[in-house]
């Protein structure tokens, strides 16, 4: 056994988990007696037990991943529905999206933003359906927060004499599936109605299916994997069923947190509540492009006064890659990052965990700015001991997105 594969089968399991106990009101997702008769090893994650890992080890799963196709149970994060006339105007006056010119069946990555601090909230999917509502999936880690901002601010603006209302789709009504992986479309496409055709359907693209004979899923061709990948939303009662449906098919595999954790980082994605949090704005974690030129003219979007500033002024620090040029175990977040010469300190990093893909370490951080051009060297202090690190471009892995051609 190399030295590397012996340090990703050590390390794997230390994943971020938010730091909250956990007692009676810990919940499961519908698939949760699923998940333990194939295998799942669960564990608390963001108010509910989840699968970490199954039979194969998380760098097994990793891959295939990238080779194959993979199912996911993201069923833990919140979905919701956003009626009425004025859903379009309410959508943008709590998050960073031009949604007025999102095109119908189009998502979009968003960011909800502290208005006073321009931090970032939580990111968020958003959706512009055909039917009369707009569709969004947020983190499970930020669910009571955004419950709760959302409902304060739809309170403010009903109180205006707007048209606008909350739909929040409880797990056990609905819960969320995700296939990813190059295989995703040639697996899922077995399973949808013959009207439904996914070559026609392109990266952040969403349509209605029936998917395994279950009528009205909604599918979004997107995922946190860097690979070609789908999200599927459908009704609880029916979710086992597609699942099983899923992983009967030899391409396809289960994968848990620990996967999901380790392609993430390689698609260079930001996890909230380590590499992103309301300590960080757009600017400094690289995430502008969420921010079209449209509403940065207009200056009415939360938290532009701070960020238009910052983005003039120039940001102090900045989101980077991070490879280490040293064996051993990966530097993981909250490790102290220096400057090589003077043993200064210039940041630290949020997260990091071995590459199976690539084959050696890597890290996500901020650093100060004049440090964040890439090839950069620097170090990582880990027990006393300084790691050679080098700034480097993300993504790590190139995406594997099936986009429309220009």
């Amino acid at each position: 056994m190399s030295l590397f594969k012996l340090n990703c089968k050590l390390t794997f399991f230390k994943l971020r988990l938010p730091a909250r106990s956990y007692g009676s009101d810990v919940r499961k997702t519908r698939l949760h007696e699923f998940h333990v008769r194939h295998g799942g090893k669960m564990v608390p994650f963001a108010g509910y037990m989840m699968p970490v890992k199954y039979a194969d080890s998380i760098a097994s799963s990793h891959l295939h991943t990238r080779r194959q196709c993979s199912l996911f149970d993201v069923s833990h994060m919140l979905q919701t529905k956003i009626h009425g006339k004025h859903r379009v105007q309410f959508m943008e006056r709590i998050c960073v999206t031009d949604v007025q010119n999102l095109g119908t069946g189009k998502s979009a990555l968003s960011l909800f933003i502290d208005d006073r601090t321009g931090g970032i909230l939580d990111d968020l999917i958003i959706t512009k359906t055909d039917g009369d509502f707009l569709y969004m999936v947020t983190n499970a880690g930020c669910k009571e927060q955004d419950m709760r901002m959302l409902t304060e601010q739809l309170s403010v603006f009903k109180s205006r004499g707007h048209d606008v209302s909350l739909e929040f789709l409880d797990s056990d009504a609905q819960s969320l599936l995700a296939l990813q992986g190059p295989r995703s479309a040639a697996v899922l496409q077995s399973f949808v109605d013959g009207s439904t055709d996914l070559s026609a359907l392109y990266f952040m693209d969403s349509t209605t299916a029936t998917v395994c004979g279950v009528p009205d899923c909604r599918v979004t061709r997107c995922g946190y994997t860097g690979e070609d990948g789908f999200e599927i939303s459908v009704p609880s009662d029916r979710v086992e069923a597609i699942a099983e449906s899923f992983v009967a098919q030899d391409d396809v595999k289960l994968a848990g947190l620990g996967a999901r954790d380790t392609l993430r980082l390689e698609a260079g994605m930001c996890l909230h509540g380590s590499d992103i949090s309301t300590e960080t704005t757009p600017v400094e974690a690289a995430l502008m492009w969420t921010i079209s030129r449209k509403r940065r003219d207009e200056c009415r979007f939360p938290g532009a006064a701070v960020i238009l500033k910052q983005l003039s002024d120039g940001a102090q620090r900045k989101r980077v890659g991070l490879v280490q040029k040293a064996h051993g175990a990966p530097v993981r977040g909250g490790a102290v990052l220096f400057n090589v010469v003077d043993g200064s300190k210039i940041g630290s990093v949020t997260s990091g965990c071995p590459s199976p893909t690539l084959s050696q370490n890597i890290a996500m951080g901020y650093v100060d700015s004049k440090f964040s051009k890439n090839g950069t060297e620097i170090q990582a202090e880990v027990r006393g001991q300084k790691i050679p690190m080098v700034v480097t471009k993300m993504p790590f892995v190139k995406p594997n997105y099936y986009s429309k051609p220009k």
